[in-house]
């Protein structure tokens, strides 16, 4: 909700001057920022790929104000990387898949969609037809089809840029990477690293620690490599990363007294 506007779901729970249905649209564009304020400068809060959906519930000056149909994050989008909703048959599970004019890998590229990307698609030969041009399979799946292991989806992006608010399109921060992983291995997590606090179990403290689970930093998160590495997408190296969870832990001692606040296990 806003002070001056409310989604009508709220009616019954909050007061607001005036409430609204939620109008489901989604990202046309390969992804688009969302942001705090309805302005290109505004501050990123997160980030739509293509084909997901956003609830739309108020429209002014180009932009939409709503909230991400997944992870019901609020924001305001340029209404120019909005659409119709389809229903989706295909997500990107490479760390970026090129739509071609035709299906012909030398045909020119009309676009890139990052990993997560979803889109309504059939198959001809090794090509996915979605509509505007053409994906090559080896870049996605099925919408129903989860990997196994998130962290082998993570390790795809590895030296892929931080960024802030980012979800994998043009660059991607801590929890929009464990977002991202865990998603296209099947499982739903909010959007920021104190509410993913909330997913698997605690670790006991004297247990050790193996591939896949989650680190929690104040304000930072990240997905075990294996047993003593930590991979995450981080500011201090401006990118997806694997290093010694050692060497994280000591860098946020000299400004934190406690660098690791929870150790999550999914399974």
């Amino acid at each position: 909700m806003r002070r001056d506007i409310a989604d009508i779901a709220l009616s019954g729970r909050l007061f607001a001057p005036h409430y609204a249905v939620a109008e489901r649209c989604r990202c046309v564009a390969a992804a688009a920022m969302l942001r705090g304020t309805p302005d290109p400068k505004g501050r990123a809060v997160s980030q739509l790929l293509h084909g997901e959906d956003f609830a739309v519930l108020d429209i002014a000056g180009g932009w939409a104000w709503g909230y991400a149909l997944a992870d019901h994050y609020v924001g305001y989008v340029a209404m120019a990387a909005l659409g119709a909703p389809v229903e989706p048959t295909h997500r990107v599970t490479a760390p970026l898949a090129l739509l071609f004019e035709a299906p012909d890998i030398k045909s020119p590229v009309l676009a890139e969609w990052p990993m997560g990307a979803r889109f309504t698609a059939t198959v001809e030969g090794d090509f996915l037809a979605a509509g505007q041009g053409y994906i090559h399979r080896r870049h996605a799946r099925g919408i129903g089809e989860a990997d196994a292991d998130p962290v082998a989806v993570a390790e795809r992006l590895l030296g892929a840029p931080y960024r802030w608010g980012g979800r994998g399109a043009g660059g991607i921060d801590c929890s929009g990477l464990v977002q991202l992983a865990l998603g296209l291995a099947g499982i739903d997590a909010p959007r920021d690293s104190d509410m993913q606090r909330a997913l698997g179990h605690e670790i006991a403290p004297d247990a050790p620690l193996a591939r896949g689970d989650l680190i929690f930093f104040p304000g930072h998160v990240g997905l075990m490599a294996d047993g003593t590495r930590l991979l995450h997408a981080n500011a201090h190296a401006m990118a997806v990363t694997i290093e010694p969870l050692a060497d994280v832990v000591a860098r946020l001692a000299t400004s934190c007294d406690q660098p690791i606040v929870a150790r999550r296990r999914l399974k």
